[in-house]
């Protein structure tokens, strides 16, 4: 895995983030923390650990995913959370796949796949919208907002991706498919995060993400 880089946007996640780089530590792999640079508790948690740490210059969780984009030098990079919900298990399978497609996208929601940290509310909130991604782009995805995605990284930097919010959640397929990008779905099992803190404001960031994706397709 030496060709692959884990890009992980975190905020307060000191309590959690040191257990998620001790878990990933025996793979053979770079890893890239993105950071606000007053969030000292957790840029202090992880001094010790094998990771590049990048202080966030923008703000916000699509903000620091491009920043941590923009600074991978390996083949394929994968989006990783800080949070511990993210199974490291699925790391070499999507890789593998990765040789024959731009993008793999990790689901909550195939067969032999679920999620610990899904409520009535988020899981309602994803059918919807990976129904109105698919109706309206064609993406042929059942789990859009999921951030579990590894591609080649020349493939990710030719999105120009440009949301500084959740909205890049909804960039990224998107776009990928109006450049005709290869790209494929695999089952995984998200687990419950460590702190048991959500960062989306689901209805507040959901009416962020609908109006975006009605942008989208009005090419706005």
């Amino acid at each position: 895995m030496e060709d692959l880089t884990l890009v992980i946007p975190a905020k307060r996640e000191e309590g959690s983030l040191p257990l998620v780089l001790n878990e990933i530590r025996n793979f053979n792999c770079a890893v890239i923390v993105i950071l606000e640079e007053s969030d000292v508790l957790t840029i202090e948690a992880i001094k010790g650990f094998n990771c590049k740490i990048i202080l966030q210059k923008g703000r916000g969780y699509g903000n620091a995913i491009i920043e941590g984009i923009n600074a991978v030098k390996t083949e394929h990079l994968c989006i990783f959370n800080a949070d511990g919900s993210f199974d490291p298990k699925y790391l070499n399978k999507m890789l593998k796949l990765c040789k024959d497609q731009d993008y793999v996208f990790a689901s909550r929601y195939l067969k032999d796949a679920g999620s610990d940290d899904d409520t009535i509310v988020t899981k309602i909130g994803n059918f919807i919208f990976s129904a109105l991604g698919n109706i309206l782009f064609s993406l042929g995805l059942s789990d859009i907002l999921y951030t579990y995605i590894m591609g080649k990284t020349k493939s990710f930097k030719l999105l120009n991706l440009e949301s500084n919010d959740f909205c890049l959640c909804v960039e990224i397929p998107v776009k990928m498919k109006r450049m005709g990008a290869k790209y494929l779905e695999v089952p995984s099992f998200e687990r419950i995060r460590i702190n048991g803190i959500k960062k989306v404001k689901a209805f507040q960031d959901g009416f962020k993400i609908l109006v975006y994706m009605i942008k989208l397709f009005l090419k706005i």
